[in-house]
């Protein structure tokens, strides 16, 4: 019998007693986890500290911030994960570059989807308040479900053909303090994170093409050292190139009795447009203001007509990257 993959978007089924990874009831003695591992909370002492959910308005400490999981996808299959990347992640930049791809992926996506269950939960219990159910675009339900069983590949065996469904890029920061500085955006599904010595900027469903867009800019940069507000300007490009691609990632999926093979169909302009839609100054200024927030940089010197946006992280004058000592903005 074929490998069968759980799909929860389905039915909007979000309970806590069935393991969001496998669909699998639970016992009555399994308790949910925390959506942001123990390590984290403890070394950045976020646990009373209280996330914005989606709906901008709740705010839950991180310690309720929790997800179903059965006993053995928490043990054989999260537990060796977490140990991973939290040795990795501890030790900082140069360890963090050796983990392959596959396993940020499955650490990154675990936390959004996380979250994300979180906030559907949220949204549910709200609505049934009002006699109302939950829904979903289509869309949605299908980018999210696709990304979820990529995660299965924690629990099934899995095999990635063809172009990689994700762009991840690492680079060093330099920090005056360690932070732990996490942002993602659900509808495109993109991530950032920032903490010790080191910044991941990720578009988890775009089959590679916003990290082919910048490889020319991120070869430059190398293992060159940046500038916090360097990695955010990064971070910036990345998520406003994913919302301008005008093709939507899509997946042959094989489910055999032995393994689910994933192959990624090349995204594709329709003809006479171009992959990417037209790239606005504007759009991007917001888009950069956002990022930019703890310098306090207004749109007003971020665009001065009829200049482009202003860059940390290039010249003006030539190609290269900025060096750090530069940079006059605090840290």
């Amino acid at each position: 019998m074929a490998i069968q993959l759980y799909n929860p978007f389905e039915s909007m089924h979000f309970g806590m007693q069935t393991c969001f990874l496998t669909g699998k009831p639970l016992d009555a003695n399994t308790e949910p986890i925390p959506i942001f591992p123990e390590w984290v909370l403890e070394r950045y002492n976020l646990s009373d500290q209280t996330f914005k959910m989606l709906d901008e308005k709740t705010r839950v400490p991180y310690k309720n911030l929790k997800v179903p999981f059965s006993k053995d996808v928490i043990e054989n299959a999260l537990d060796p994960l977490e140990t991973e990347i939290e040795k990795a992640f501890c030790t900082g930049y140069d360890e963090v570059v050796k983990i392959p791809e596959e396993r940020l992926f499955q650490w990154m996506a675990k936390l959004m989807l996380g979250v994300l269950f979180e906030d559907l939960r949220i949204a549910q219990t709200k609505l049934a308040e009002q006699d109302d159910t939950l829904r979903l675009s289509g869309f949605l339900k299908a980018r999210f479900q696709k990304l979820h069983s990529m995660l299965q590949s924690l629990v099934v065996p899995m095999e990635f053909n063809g172009l990689k469904p994700w762009s991840i890029r690492v680079f060093k920061v330099k920090y005056s303090t360690d932070l732990f500085n996490y942002k993602d955006e659900t509808n495109n599904l993109n991530f950032s994170l920032s903490m010790n010595d080191f910044g991941i900027v990720a578009c988890l469903q775009d089959n590679g093409e916003v990290g082919k867009k910048f490889d020319d800019l991120t070869n430059r940069i190398g293992n060159q050292t940046l500038h916090p507000i360097q990695f955010e300007e990064l971070c910036a490009k990345f998520i406003y190139a994913n919302y301008l691609l005008t093709d939507y990632a899509s997946y042959a999926v094989t489910l055999d009795e032995d393994k689910v093979t994933i192959e990624s169909q090349p995204l594709v302009a329709k003809p006479g447009t171009d992959l990417f839609d037209y790239w606005d100054d504007n759009m991007y200024g917001q888009v950069l203001a956002n990022y930019w927030k703890p310098w306090a940089l207004t749109m007003k010197e971020i665009i001065q007509f009829p200049n482009p946006p202003i860059s940390f992280l290039e010249s003006d004058y030539s190609d290269e990257i900025i060096a750090l000592e530069k940079i006059n903005q605090p840290y």
